[in-house]
């Protein structure tokens, strides 16, 4: 194959892969733009093998075939309440793969013609690496945390900003140090490179509470851009710079969309996480007013049945009780009798970027009934029932009402506004945040206790008699 057809061939791949980040940009698109990522990412493998390799055709069919049976194998059992998991582990292994690449790389002592060009590539192959481990070892905790296999709440160790700060700066010493010992000499720089880099990594994402994780997740997606980034200059392929950058870039500015949607600064996610701002010392302990009422399955049906704008406010404890389908159910019984359902999302509903949208399209919920949380708050007053599924801190007055509180300031959907809220939940714990929510003690909200699946279950019930 020529370089011509090649070149061209990475163009086109290219051009589908900014279709694709388009179409997903929109629910009604985002079928279309997976279809534009696959196709994509075919031609770029297929134009790749065909035109730039010409050996150990074996050991790429020992690679491909197994990795193509396995991602298939996920695809299909894998289900979308475990998507932020599988994002997670995912991300991992591409800063896994820039580790890998950057050894070969150092290992293979290729020649140069001159000093700068091999300086230069010494330093592409040690920042590949770095980025590559920080990105490997952040989506191994971020998995651990959004399976439960760990805690969810921020570890943070003291003087852990001293401690990443040192850990930057020795890396970036010791990367010049390599960049001047060149591959042959400076192994050992290297190595102590790649230690520190999984060290700072897992460090910066166990800090993180489990509030931010969708914050987490969007950051760690721009990470394995970025190591992809740094794959294609050290191996020299102009596409995945591209591809790279693309994803890189994307995920950046998603994070920052996302911080933006919680009223904090990005920095202070990365460095802080939620629910580790302590209660100013000097001041009075905000005391929630107000006791729980309780309320049944058939009187919370009756209430829907009665009410003419209903609003369906998911969270995670929809996700984890993979009620969605049932929810729908709900919402077609509801709309046949006259009922306006809506269903209003919060940005970091769930545990990844879009989680409820997924699950919602997944369950066939009308994309014209799903509002965002900034075209749907106004309404709150006019809206006589709100249902809360599984959902604490992105419903929480606290933020709107305490100063002190952890979340002051973040923005959120605004339930207590309207005539009634009906909060689906198994207990009185408190969400990620580790935030008491004043929410249950308001003289409008009634709290139907039990697992979700069950109680949407009897709401279907009590609502289709």
């Amino acid at each position: 194959m020529t370089f011509g057809i090649m070149t061209a061939s990475y163009i086109g791949a290219s051009a589908l892969f900014i279709l694709a980040l388009g179409g997903l940009s929109h629910q009604e698109s985002a079928r279309r733009g997976n279809i534009y990522g696959i196709l994509g990412m075919a031609l770029a493998m297929v134009v790749t093998i065909a035109g730039a390799v010409n050996d150990n055709y074996l050991l790429l069919g020992l690679g491909l075939i197994p990795g193509a049976i396995i991602g298939y194998v996920l695809a299909k059992r894998v289900e979308m309440t475990s998507m932020p998991e599988l994002v997670a582990i995912l991300h991992s292994l591409v800063g896994l793969a820039a580790v890998f690449v950057g050894f070969a790389n150092a290992y293979g002592h290729a020649e140069f013609d001159s000093l700068v060009a091999q300086r230069i590539h010494d330093v592409e192959t040690s920042l590949g690496i770095f980025i590559g481990a920080v990105t490997f070892t952040g989506s191994l905790v971020a998995y651990l945390k959004l399976s439960g296999k760990v805690d969810g709440k921020p570890l943070q160790l003291p003087g852990r900003h001293v401690l990443n700060s040192a850990i930057v700066l020795v890396s970036l010493y010791l990367i010049v140090e390599f960049a001047a010992a060149g591959a042959t000499d400076g192994m050992t720089y290297l190595w102590i490179i790649t230690v520190l880099a999984l060290v700072f990594g897992a460090h910066l994402v166990v800090a993180i509470g489990g509030a931010d994780m969708p914050v987490v997740v969007s950051m760690l997606n721009s990470y394995s851009g970025w190591a992809a980034a740094a794959m294609g200059f050290m191996l020299g392929n102009d596409l995945l710079i591209v591809v790279g950058a693309l994803v890189g870039s994307s995920g950046a500015i998603l994070s920052y969309i996302m911080c933006r949607a919680m009223n904090r600064k990005f920095l202070n996610v990365i460095l802080g996480g939620i629910g580790t701002k302590k209660v100013a010392s000097n001041g009075p302990v905000a005391e929630i007013e107000g006791e729980i009422v309780e309320i049944q399955a058939e009187e919370a049906a009756n209430a829907l049945l009665a009410a003419k704008e209903v609003m369906i406010l998911p969270g995670y404890g929809m996700a984890v009780a993979q009620a969605q389908h049932t929810v729908y159910e709900i919402t077609k019984k509801l709309r046949e009798k006259g009922v306006n359902v809506r269903f209003g999302i919060h940005p970091v509903a769930g545990r990844m970027p879009g989680h409820m949208n997924v699950l919602l399209a997944e369950a066939k919920v009308p994309y014209d009934i799903v509002y965002e949380m900034d075209e749907i708050n106004d309404d709150f007053p006019k809206v006589d029932v709100s249902i809360v599924i599984g959902a604490n801190d992105i419903v929480n007055p606290a933020a709107n009402e305490v100063p002190d509180s952890p979340i002051a300031g973040m923005p959120v959907l605004e339930p207590w506004k309207g005539k009634q809220t009906i909060v689906l939940k198994r207990g009185m714990s408190r969400g990620y945040a580790g935030v008491e929510n004043p929410l249950f003690y308001k003289e409008n909200t009634r709290m139907l206790f039990g697992d979700a699946k069950q109680s949407v279950d009897a709401l279907l019930k009590y609502i289709s008699e």
